[in-house]
């Protein structure tokens, strides 16, 4: 499945978490399912690597179309960062954009406006650091989810 979350009104907030080296932790409020724990395999690039990021989605919708589209997207989500960069090509402005592909190998993007996030500040840091260690304790510990191969995907 490609799902880019209908350009990314059916995100709400969120918090990514790349400090430490090789592994994204976080959560991310989406319409209709709600909070969803991420622990991905990989890093950001670009000036948010090794950061931790925030973000608050100025153009949120929470409509009935979200719980059709995004019911059945793993919660939590665990897998591989493919892009994650607040400048991710050369010839658009920049803006938060992440791509993952779950431990299934479902392939998702979200796409935020220019300023709807930012690298958090000493403060927010300090702030999240006790969610950020339980959500790592919690997803660390789940049995390995069933994977299967790129070219088993849904992805179009």
């Amino acid at each position: 499945m490609a799902q880019k979350f209908s350009n990314g009104r059916w995100v709400q907030e969120g918090f990514l978490d790349n400090r430490t080296s090789g592994r994204v932790a976080g959560r991310i409020t989406f319409a209709a399912i709600g909070p969803v724990e991420f622990l991905l395999r990989g890093d950001f690039t670009g000036e948010i690597k090794g950061r931790l990021i925030t973000f608050r989605n100025p153009a949120f919708v929470d409509d009935d179309v979200a719980g059709h589209v995004l019911g059945d997207m793993e919660n939590p989500q665990t897998g591989d960062v493919s892009l994650m960069s607040f400048d991710p090509h050369p010839h658009l402005p920049p803006h938060p954009y992440l791509e993952w592909f779950s431990d299934c190998q479902n392939h998702y993007r979200i796409e935020l406006a220019a300023g709807a996030a930012s690298i958090a500040g000493a403060d927010a840091e300090r702030a999240l650091e006790h969610e950020i260690r339980a959500i790592v304790e919690r997803l660390s510990a789940l049995p390995a989810a069933p994977t299967r191969s790129r070219a088993d995907s849904d992805w179009v």
